[in-house]
């Protein structure tokens, strides 16, 4: 079974820069769209960005023009860099592709374990 691993995450001041990365533990035949999501304390999972495979992208209305979503294709992975970050995007950060492994296989949703952003004031 192919997990994500998420990297990145950390404390920084608001204001502040981080960029998040989410690789493939294994090589995947095919990945359509590739998102991210946060959970903020005590709220419920919110979209935040998500890219295409022809690199089309789309923000939540409270990113927008602040993160950027891209992601490299050869080695199966995704980004999102944060940037003018805010004391609200304090969340834990999960990434997600829609693929499959092999041909044979059928089209999954994979999940990231998560990686905590937290910004002071």
């Amino acid at each position: 079974q192919v997990q994500l691993v998420e990297s990145g995450g950390g404390l920084v001041q608001a204001g502040g820069s981080l960029r998040l990365s989410c690789a493939a533990s294994e090589h995947m035949f095919s990945i359509g769209t590739m998102q991210w999501y946060r959970q903020p304390p005590g709220a419920q999972r919110e979209f935040v960005a998500s890219i295409t495979t022809d690199g089309t992208t789309a923000y939540h209305y409270s990113v927008q023009g602040r993160f950027a979503i891209s992601r490299d294709n050869a080695n199966n992975t995704l980004y999102l860099d944060m940037n003018s970050l805010k004391p609200e995007d304090t969340a834990v950060y999960y990434c997600k592709f829609w693929g499959r492994l092999t041909p044979a296989l059928n089209w999954y949703n994979y999940w990231g374990q998560g990686t905590q952003v937290t910004v002071s004031s």
